[in-house]
């Protein structure tokens, strides 16, 4: 009996060893399970990156890539983060886009617009718009290489002469394709202007990784001009070694070193470094640039006072220097000065009106300047320079007389009632130097104080819903007031950004009336983002936002309305709808 119930309870307590040694496993098979599954889940999310990241490089992006801009963002967009290299100056949110701005659109029609928008003279705030979004960071348009739509970028900072855009751009991209060509034009542009100092600086935004022989001479050059010629003779060894040098540069190097005593005397127009340090190590340098000279050359003879201006006598030559001044590659001024020194009888002078014509035609021109010079009567000084802008509009030599004749007229006293009109179309006026102020006026719903809320950062929301109230209250007591395309631009943007608009302002009846060209809502449907902003931008082209139709700004302002680009309807809504005094 004892042993009976001895066995019986040595089986319970087995029993129960066993039941706990189960709990255990069971337990810690369900955190291995857990933690497979955990496992799992992290494998997975891997596999969505890789295939983000091959979306990606294909530029086809999905829904996912969102929270990536975000974080890309927040990081200031570091290429190290990318699996594809983008390249830009401007985070996507900054104009409310998004990586994928050109995601959906043909790299055929993206070239063949932008081709269209650079042979124009766009006006300020179409520039602004253009250049913002060509320069915002993005994946490139369909069928585009990443080193294609860079050199895109590149070209058209280079050719508007971006430079500040440049240098942001070498800041914020450290190692891109066409680096050498970008620092090449800012080198040059410096040397141009004669500044080495700055142009110095500018060189060390090299990568040690590129080698170009020309930029590799100048930074040898630098150390020389900065009196460090043991770092000049270290780095000319190694261009020497790499077989980069030429017979050329040897010998200026080597003179400025003091490794040797003369230089070669002759002049060399190859390339701007190679003319300047032919223009730093000649005696008695002399040059005479022709209408084949390139520009850099030209602005750097200008720059540094080398070019000859006792050529009074050789017509031809000043007529190469006005060919030059009219390129803008020379100051305008001088050509003036020109004109001053060349020899007339006074008998010339008293009849230049009548004779003028008779005469070579920078005779022509030069005499007329005189005679304005000489003349103290207002009537007579406006003929005679309207004779001499005709004389320079039939030579095509249109960009060197407009400063002088805007000069000239703003100087005159007591302009004859005749001639005012006239005289005030041919004064220009520097739009950066308007001071210009905008004048509500609650008359009229587009020239309301409710502008208020785009024109004056800061201004309270609540205060901008009381106005528009108040003043929606006024206008509707006028019962011949029309509601305008511009009063209907504004309504939507309010409505879009968050307002109660009045119940019986009816946006959709007033909406109808106006038509939104086909061809910009498919854009709209089909997410293409960046090639809509080039469209907006050509529509705007040379004119000043001001002079759209109304019918126009509505439209713009209602696609980017549609495609939640606040900041640059902004940008519409500023320049076109208040009223400026």
């Amino acid at each position: 009996m004892r042993l009976s119930n001895l066995n019986k309870f040595s089986i319970l307590i087995l029993s129960f060893f066993f039941f706990f040694l189960s709990f255990i496993d069971l337990k810690a098979e369900q955190q291995i399970d857990l933690w497979k599954k955990d496992n799992k889940n992290i494998q997975t999310n891997n596999e969505d990156k890789k295939d983000i990241n091959r979306k990606n490089e294909n530029n086809k992006l999905n829904t996912n890539i969102k929270t990536l801009e975000k974080v890309e963002i927040e990081n200031n967009l570091s290429q190290e983060t990318l699996d594809v290299k983008i390249y830009g100056i401007h985070d996507p949110e900054k104009n409310n886009f998004k990586l994928s701005l050109w995601e959906n659109s043909k790299s055929k029609e993206i070239k063949s617009t932008i081709l269209r928008i650079s042979k124009l003279n766009l006006s300020k705030t179409a520039e602004e718009i253009f250049q913002e979004t060509l320069l915002t960071y993005s994946y490139t348009p369909n069928g585009m290489s990443i080193e294609e739509f860079l050199e895109i970028k590149i070209n058209w900072m280079i050719k508007n002469e971006k430079d500040d855009e440049l240098k942001i751009f070498l800041e914020k991209n450290k190692e891109f394709h066409f680096q050498a060509k970008v620092i090449k034009y800012l080198v040059d542009k410096n040397i141009a202007k004669a500044d080495i100092k700055k142009a110095c600086e500018d060189i060390n935004f090299l990568s040690k990784d590129i080698k170009n022989s020309y930029l590799e001479k100048f930074k040898i050059y630098c150390h020389i001009f900065n009196k460090k010629n043991d770092k000049a003779l270290l780095l000319y060894d190694i261009l020497k070694e790499e077989k980069q040098s030429d017979k050329f540069f040897d010998d200026k190097i080597q003179y400025l070193l003091g490794i040797k005593d003369k230089t070669i005397q002759k002049i060399n127009d190859q390339n701007l470094l190679n003319f300047y340090l032919s223009s730093v190590t000649i005696n008695d340098f002399k040059y005479t640039p022709t209408k084949n000279t390139p520009k850099f050359i030209w602005d750097y003879m200008d720059s540094a006072n080398l070019i000859d201006f006792s050529v009074i006598e050789d017509l031809t030559k000043i007529k190469d220097l006005e060919l030059a001044a009219n390129e803008k590659r020379i100051n305008t001024k001088k050509i003036f000065s020109l004109y001053k020194k060349m020899p007339f009888e006074l008998e010339q002078l008293i009849n230049a009106s009548e004779i003028y014509d008779t005469l070579d035609t920078v005779e022509g021109r030069a005499i007329i300047y005189q005679k304005i010079l000489l003349s103290d009567n207002t009537e007579s000084k406006i003929k005679l320079l309207f004779i001499l802008k005709d004389l320079f509009e039939k030579d095509k030599l249109n960009n060197i007389y407009p400063i002088f004749l805007s000069d000239s007229l703003k100087n005159l006293k007591d302009v004859p009632k005749e001639y005012a009109e006239v005289v005030e179309k041919n004064i220009l006026i520097d739009p950066s130097k308007k001071k210009l102020k905008i004048k509500y006026n609650d008359k009229i719903l587009h020239k309301s104080k409710v502008l208020k809320f785009y024109t004056e950062k800061g201004t309270s929301s609540k205060k901008i819903q009381k106005d528009l109230n108040s003043v929606y209250k006024k206008i509707k007591k006028n019962r011949s007031y029309f509601y305008s395309a511009k009063d209907l631009a504004l309504i939507e943007a309010l409505q879009n950004d968050g307002f109660k608009i009045p119940e019986d302002f009816n946006v959709k009846k007033y909406a109808s009336q106006y038509d939104v060209p086909s061809n910009l809502l498919d854009l709209t449907k089909r997410e293409e983002i960046g090639f809509l902003v080039l469209k907006i931008v050509e529509i705007i082209g040379e004119d000043d936002v001001t002079n759209l139709d109304p019918e126009t700004i509505y439209f713009i302002s209602h696609l980017l309305n549609q495609n939640g680009l606040k900041e640059i309807r902004n940008k519409i809504l500023i320049s076109s709808l208040p009223l400026r005094v």
